[in-house]
């Protein structure tokens, strides 16, 4: 029977809080878990801290102070509910195994939601999103190699592949290249709504830790590589966020966050192969679940309509990590070679790309080349995980 959240009943808002000790959870196994629980693990964070930023943005356009006042009791349940999710990462993994784990995240998570998005326009933009986390996987795996000496595939077993796909310093842009059309508020499909939602806010995640952790590294290869795929990043998330129709209002963008959010819940809960997870995943959604009938009666109240207007009548399938290789595979068969021109794509290097080209990059080679550079002057050879074959590009190993 299909779950519809509006129709189910949660925690009361007054019985959520929890005292430190319960946020103090015991992490993953670094070395035994499944990938795919760091990789929930950390889409689940990238998703709360969107949901305590946009409360943050709301109540400070807000001028009711009564509804100024609830926010913050939510929001305050939101900052307990990312910080058992967050602390569930082991700190054992160095930042560099976490940044790979969070292009697993990127890699697979947008392949899903591409191969399920109903909307062709929609649909292209994450194609076009998931080739360049795919290379920045492949980048971040051969400094891996090369400044701790192990392999990715101590990350992300053989579930996704590691190889080139659009390289890295071909992604920067002219900024208003980055700025997609908007899907229509009145007419897209419910499920385009929460698949925008999810993806910008995995991709704001990834922006934000690399504008914090990069400058962390001693090595100049490792400090430049996590600048220039930073500043990958920020295109992301202009490219993403832009996807979401701006006339949507505050009430109905709550709406939307907070279902979002038990969308994901639930589909972890019935994914997650870990118990101890998976009772966070069901609690959390229990929360979640007041915190969406607080933005439903918001909506109702000052946006004038039912929710059932919005959002879907019950929640879709569930949103799945698994292998999109042979995915993945097609599109860097086809799509390997394109970049944007306003709000399209195009199979050419036009002038404002290369523009932008020369003012990056200034006629010198990429740090995100050099590091596949010197990991092979060190080991040998370049590092790949090509478990389905060669590379489907014609990309030979060097």
């Amino acid at each position: 029977m299909a779950f519809d959240p509006l129709q189910e009943r949660g925690v009361p808002l007054d019985e959520q809080v929890r005292d430190w000790r319960e946020l103090d959870v015991t992490p993953i196994d670094a070395d035994r878990c499944d990938p795919y629980t760091r990789c929930r693990i950390i889409t689940m964070n990238g998703i709360e801290v969107e949901a305590i930023m946009f409360s943050h943005h709301l109540a400070r356009h807000c001028q009711d102070q009564e509804i100024r006042r609830q926010l913050a009791r939510v929001r305050s349940i939101e900052a307990q509910q990312q910080k058992a999710v967050n602390w569930l990462l082991p700190g054992s993994a160095s930042v560099l195994e976490t940044t790979i784990a969070y292009e697993q995240v990127a890699v697979d998570l947008t392949a899903w939601v591409a191969r399920m998005e109903p909307d062709a326009y929609l649909r292209q933009a994450y194609e076009f999103g998931v080739l360049e986390d795919f290379d920045h996987l492949y980048r971040y795996a051969n400094l891996y190699e090369m400044i701790e000496h192990r392999k990715a595939e101590k990350i992300v077993d053989q579930l996704t592949e590691v190889m080139p796909g659009r390289p890295t310093y071909l992604h920067h842009r002219d900024p208003v290249d980055n700025v997609r059309e908007p899907y229509d508020r009145r007419r897209t499909e419910p499920l385009s709504r929460l698949h925008a939602l999810t993806v910008m806010s995995a991709e704001q995640q990834t922006m934000n830790f690399y504008m914090n952790v990069g400058p962390m590294y001693m090595e100049p290869i490792a400090r430049q590589l996590y600048q220039e795929i930073g500043l990958v990043e920020e295109e992301h998330v202009t490219h993403y966020e832009s996807l979401v129709d701006p006339g949507e209002s505050w009430w109905e963008m709550l709406l939307n966050h907070e279902y979002n959010e038990c969308y994901l819940y639930y589909s972890f809960m019935e994914t997650e192969s870990d118990p101890k997870v998976k009772n966070i995943w069901e609690l959390h959604l229990n929360m979640e679940l007041e915190h969406l009938r607080l933005a439903a009666e918001l909506f109702k109240r000052h946006d004038g309509r039912d929710p059932d207007q919005v959002l879907a009548p019950a929640l879709p399938p569930p949103v799945t990590f698994e292998p999109n290789k042979q995915y993945v595979r097609d599109l860097l068969a086809t799509r390997i070679d394109h970049t944007t021109l306003g709000t399209g794509y195009v199979q050419e290097a036009h002038e404002r790309f290369e523009k932008m080209q020369e003012a990056i990059m200034g006629g010198e080679k990429a740090p995100s080349e050099r590091v596949v550079d010197d990991n092979r002057a060190i080991t040998g050879m370049e590092y790949r995980l090509e478990t389905e074959g060669p590379h489907p590009a014609g990309l030979r190993l060097r």
